[in-house]
């Protein structure tokens, strides 16, 4: 059992956190309110980044001295939506959100997953049809083994899990995030993952 503080209580937080605690942790939701998310991350071993990714870097720099130490599972693109709401551009581009967030966090690991799919993918892998592949990137081995730990609880197989290598390799994933427009246009709103297929 681990103690999991996921910030975001959204579609994919609550996802998540529900996931988790079916797997055996101990998950606190920390949502909007003043206060709860310092309350949440200074008790949680795993901190899952599931805040909207335009306002996470702000969200969680505030966050510093409570995420000292911990690790941080970033699940969340840093988009510029367009007139639909769907993304249009990334916020940071030629670099990541998982990037910014390391920088201002030095430490803190991050380790960024899951962000290549639609949510419920995220804790629900076999749904799919065909075998979805899911990444990690980050610079500190084992906080990447613990998040690997945390996607095997929530279905994901060892040979589905890709290690990219350092929080460089985020601004690749992050990027996919711009092929999720066109496939929502194109084949509806139905889960889909990116998969390698080798």
């Amino acid at each position: 059992m681990t103690t999991i503080a996921v910030l975001g209580n959204g579609r994919v937080g609550s996802n998540l956190a529900d996931a988790l605690t079916r797997a055996g942790h101990q998950v606190t939701v920390a949502g909007r309110a003043p206060g709860t998310a310092a309350a949440a991350a200074r008790t949680a071993r795993i901190v899952i980044n599931a805040t909207p990714g335009d306002s996470s870097l702000e969200r969680l720099a505030a966050l510093r001295d409570e995420l000292r130490g911990k690790i941080l599972v970033d699940v969340s693109n840093a988009t510029v939506d367009g007139p639909d709401g769907l993304p249009a551009d990334l916020l940071y581009p030629g670099s990541s959100l998982a990037e910014q967030l390391q920088e201002a966090l030095p430490e803190t690991p991050v380790v960024k997953t899951l962000n290549t799919m639609l949510f419920p993918v995220m804790t629900a892998p076999a749904m799919l049809t065909q075998t979805p592949s899911v990444f990690l990137s980050g610079e500190d081995p084992q906080a990447k083994q613990a998040v690997r730990e945390l996607l095997v609880d929530l279905g994901w197989r060892e040979g589905w899990i890709t290690d990219l290598g350092g929080i460089r390799t985020a601004r690749a994933t992050e990027a996919a995030i711009l092929f999720v427009p066109h496939v929502i246009r194109s084949r509806g709103f139905a889960p889909f993952a990116i998969s390698v297929a080798v």
